[in-house]
């Protein structure tokens, strides 16, 4: 099912739940796995900018600059050490790669190999941004044309899954992966449909039993009405899944992408990992 995996580590809080649900996975699916780390060139292109054409002309120094991209060179080999170290150990196929450039063009660019992203819900500013997503992975989501997994801090082992079904290609899309998942990792899974009509809700309840009876997958259903974002977070955390599944536009693509998306806001509030697929 995923032969590729790409990690994306970045050395903050998330980079140990990143790696091992990208060891996870890679182990469930015999799975390669390509570990990146992008040194944020972006950063000193802003001080550049700045001192050329800002309020206060600044004017970093030669000596400002290489020492400032040798501490982030630095802190990339780190990071990718530790993981080849952990790797190693796992007796995993993979390779690692440090990329200089924006990361989410790099992870977006290197995610047309792979089957599968894997990435942090939030970066290295995250103690600073607890109620905010983090701007490359809400970029990424919206580039990438491939499933993305967005990890939460913690890692926790997939038994429970909440697919979040509501008739559309992706969330539909996103049922192929959850059979998948479900069989591998033998978890409990749960199709939660959320419309104020009735019978449509049952309607893409039924849809979706029929599809996952092809999987051996132990299923329940459930239909209830209201907004979805807070009714998929309300159940997510009364239930205790590992894992939501979801599509990552619905039916109004181009409205929810304007106004701000059901995916977004679960990525933003709830308290999960969360796949989404396109």
């Amino acid at each position: 099912m995923f032969k590729k995996i790409m990690i994306a580590v970045d050395g903050s809080i998330y980079t140990d739940a990143v790696l091992s649900y990208g060891i996870t996975l890679a182990k469930a699916f015999q799975s390669r796995l390509h570990v990146i780390t992008v040194a944020d060139i972006r950063v000193f292109e802003w001080v550049t900018a700045v001192g050329a054409d800002g309020f206060i002309p600044i004017v970093p120094s030669v000596i400002y600059q290489d020492e400032s991209r040798k501490v982030l060179d630095e802190k990339c080999n780190k990071v990718l050490e530790k993981c080849e170290a952990i790797l190693t150990e796992e007796k995993l196929d993979y390779q690692t790669e440090k990329i200089l450039g924006s990361p989410m063009d790099s992870i977006s660019d290197r995610a047309q190999i792979a089957d599968l992203v894997v990435m942090g819900k939030r970066g290295e500013f995250a103690r600073w941004e607890a109620r905010a997503l983090g701007a490359t992975v809400e970029a990424v989501s919206r580039k990438v044309r491939k499933p993305i997994l967005v990890a939460e801090k913690t890692f926790t082992p997939i038994k429970k899954i909440l697919a979040a079904y509501d008739g559309s290609s992706h969330a539909n899309q996103a049922l192929q992966y959850v059979g998948h998942l479900a069989e591998a990792f033998h978890a409990q899974t749960t199709v939660l449909c959320v419309s104020d009509d009735k019978e449509s809700g049952a309607r893409c309840c039924l849809e979706a039993k029929e599809y996952l009876q092809s999987y051996d997958v132990q299923l329940t259903l459930e239909t209830v009405s209201g907004h979805a974002e807070k009714e998929i977070i309300s159940y997510a955390a009364k239930a205790e899944v590992d894992l939501i599944a979801m599509g990552a536009f619905g039916h109004s693509r181009i409205r929810k992408a304007l106004l701000g998306s059901t995916t977004e806001h679960i990525l933003r509030f709830a308290q999960n990992s969360v796949l989404l697929t396109h």
